[in-house]
């Protein structure tokens, strides 16, 4: 039997798979853990689920030891992981991918929602005890029929949210460093347009490309700063669910501020689990604690697939989902 080390708590029916066929050691905590309690417990592991935050990189990798085969990520994006120094150590990396699709859809045209409608802002008004109204002008925001959502990263949650906007009415545009599936560009109607004139040209900018660090080819770390913004309408709304440095926070704080943009929705931060503090100082920006794929569906989904695929590399057989 393999040692297997889960890092975070994940669904009974995933520890159930592991258990089934090697030795697993699961975090039990109700807090997640330090990042010496992980690097202390992947000692000796043949496999480790990991989750988003954890970062698996060199010290993880050797605190890990030389006989780990496999790192599995209970995420889509895998931008905690070193893909590279893995592959060096002959160590397979997986995602969860294609499970969390209308999951995080949702939660992205949610914030749409929100972040249009003012429904952020509204709920607050309730619960704050003030005496309140209705009224002609009060709250007024954005209708999306007739509108433009622009999607940056036309994948699958990128495709599952454009689907959404058009039940609602929304024209669709996009860009990403590959064309829309064909299928799914012909059904939505969706015309390719490059980054810039998609930020000049949509009511609604929806982030769901990876993060590629700064420095690399086709980086994404910042692509939407204040030159970016700067080139959005003053009525336009920002949403994003991808990962929070594809947004530089102070820029949009500033954007937001001023009225250089009119919302934003962000379910994503740059130092997560902090936020930056100008945005809880803003009402016209809807926040979330990074839940786009939080259903217990989804999250069971994800759990297993990551047990399968390490029940499958050390098996000695191919991994369902690999990365990079």
């Amino acid at each position: 039997m393999a040692r297997v080390v889960v890092t975070h708590q994940i669904p009974q029916a995933a520890l159930a798979l592991l258990r089934a066929a090697h030795d697993v050691d699961s975090w039990e905590g109700q807090d997640a853990p330090s990042r010496e309690v992980v690097l202390r417990r992947v000692s000796g592991a043949d496999a480790v689920v990991t989750m988003v935050t954890d970062r698996v990189d060199q010290e993880f990798l050797g605190a890990a030891g030389s006989q780990l085969r496999a790192v599995c990520n209970v995420a889509v994006g895998y931008d905690n992981i070193d893909v590279a120094a893995c592959r060096e150590r002959g160590v397979v990396a997986t995602n969860t991918p294609g499970v969390l699709t209308e999951a995080t859809a949702d939660t992205a045209f949610a914030l749409v929602l929100m972040a249009t409608r003012r429904l952020g802002e509204a709920e607050r008004v309730v619960r704050s005890g003030k005496p309140w109204t209705w009224g002609m002008s009060v709250l007024l925001g954005m209708g999306l029929q007739g509108r433009t959502i622009g999607i940056v990263g036309p994948g699958q949650i990128g495709i599952a949210t454009a689907r959404r906007a058009k039940a609602f009415g929304m024209e669709v545009v996009y860009a990403g460093r590959s064309p829309m599936a064909a299928q799914a560009q012909a059904q939505l109607a969706a015309a390719r347009v490059d980054l810039p004139e998609l930020l000049a040209t949509a009511d609604v900018v929806s982030l769901h490309c990876p993060l590629i660090p700064a420095g690399a080819p086709d980086s994404t770390y910042h692509l939407i700063d204040a030159e970016a913004l700067s080139a959005m309408r003053d009525t336009a709304y920002l949403i994003n669910t991808a990962r929070g440095p594809v947004v530089d926070e102070a820029a949009l704080v500033e954007a937001l501020r001023t009225g250089q943009i009119a919302g934003a929705g962000l379910d994503v931060f740059e130092e997560e689990p902090r936020v930056h503090p100008g945005l809880l100082e803003l009402d016209n920006v809807v926040l979330l604690p990074h839940v786009g794929s939080a259903t217990v569906q989804t999250r069971e989904g994800m759990a297993t697939l990551a047990a399968r695929n390490a029940l499958a590399v050390l098996a000695g057989e191919g991994a369902l989902t690999l990365v990079g």
